[in-house]
C-alpha cells in the first residue's frame, strides 16, 4: 500500500492478514520507494491514497507504466469530483472511501484483481452530482460498491451515442436478449431507470463528449 499516512497502512495490512487469497509485498511512504517497491515485485495491485503529497495522480500515472499488469485500487477521503473523475479515466481501476467497511474493501480487491472496476457509492454520488450539489450532500449515501464491468461501460457509451439494442448487439457480437439484460442489470446498478439516466452517467464519466450523443427509442 502507498500511503503517507502509517495508521493507513498498517490498518490495510491487518485486513489482508485476515483474506489468504491476498498477500502484502510491501508499504512504501514515498514516491521513490514506490518506484522501486513496484519494479521489484510488479504487484497485481496497486493500492494508493493519491491525495497523500507524496502520491499525486500524475506521478503514479507515470510509474504505473513500469509494471504494465499492475492495477490500481485508490483509496482516499471524500474529494472533488473533477479529481476524481480524472483519476478513474486516466489510471485508477477501482476507487474506494477510507470509511469503506471491510467486505467493500475485500470485494473490490477481488473485483480489481480481475480487471473489473468498483466504484464505492458515495463516490458514484459525488461523480454524477449536480455541480450545484455539495461533496457534503452526495457523501451522505450509501457507501455500497458499484461494480461496472468493462463490458457494461462499453454499453453504456454505445447507448449514450444513439445506439439501438439491436445495433449495440451487431456491434459487440452478442444476441439482442444478451444487451437487453446487460442494460437492465446496469441501471439497476445505477439506479437510473431510462436511457436518459445512462446518457447522463456516460456524460458525467467521460465515456462520451457532452456533445456526442443521441436518445434511443428503447428503453
Amino acid at each position: 500500500m502507498a500511503d503517507t499516512s502509517y495508521l493507513s497502512r498498517k490498518g490495510f495490512e491487518s485486513l489482508l492478514h485476515e483474506n489468504t487469497d491476498f498477500e502484502s509485498v510491501g508499504e512504501v511512504q514515498t514516491i521513490v520507494d514506490l518506484t522501486d517497491q513496484l519494479r521489484l515485485y510488479r504487484p497485481n495491485i496497486l493500492v494508493v491514497d493519491y491525495h497523500s503529497i507524496e502520491f499525486k495522480i500524475e506521478n503514479i500515472r507515470h510509474i504505473v507504466k513500469t509494471s504494465v499488469h499492475t492495477k490500481v485500487l485508490a483509496i482516499t477521503p471524500a474529494l472533488p469530483k473533477e479529481l476524481m473523475s480524472k483519476a478513474l479515466d486516466s489510471t485508477v481501476t477501482s476507487h474506494l472511501l477510507k470509511d469503506c467497511d471491510k467486505e467493500e474493501i475485500i470485494e473490490a480487491l477481488y473485483k480489481t484483481a480481475k480487471g473489473e472496476k468498483f466504484i464505492c457509492g458515495k463516490i458514484l454520488d459525488i461523480l454524477v452530482a449536480e455541480p450545484k450539489e455539495s461533496i457534503t450532500t452526495a457523501y451522505a449515501a450509501s457507501c455500497d460498491g458499484v461494480n461496472v464491468t468493462d463490458r457494461e461501460m462499453e454499453i453504456i457509451s454505445l447507448v449514450a451515442e444513439g445506439y439501438s439494442n439491436k445495433q449495440i448487439a451487431d456491434k459487440l457480437f452478442l444476441s439482442t436478449h444478451t444487451v437487453t439484460t446487460h442494460r437492465k442489470n446496469i441501471m439497476g446498478k445505477l439506479k437510473v431507470n431510462n436511457t436518459a439516466g445512462l446518457v447522463l452517467y456516460a456524460v458525467r464519466n467521460n465515456l462520451l463528449g457532452p456533445n456526442k450523443y443521441l436518445f434511443s427509442s428503447e428503453n
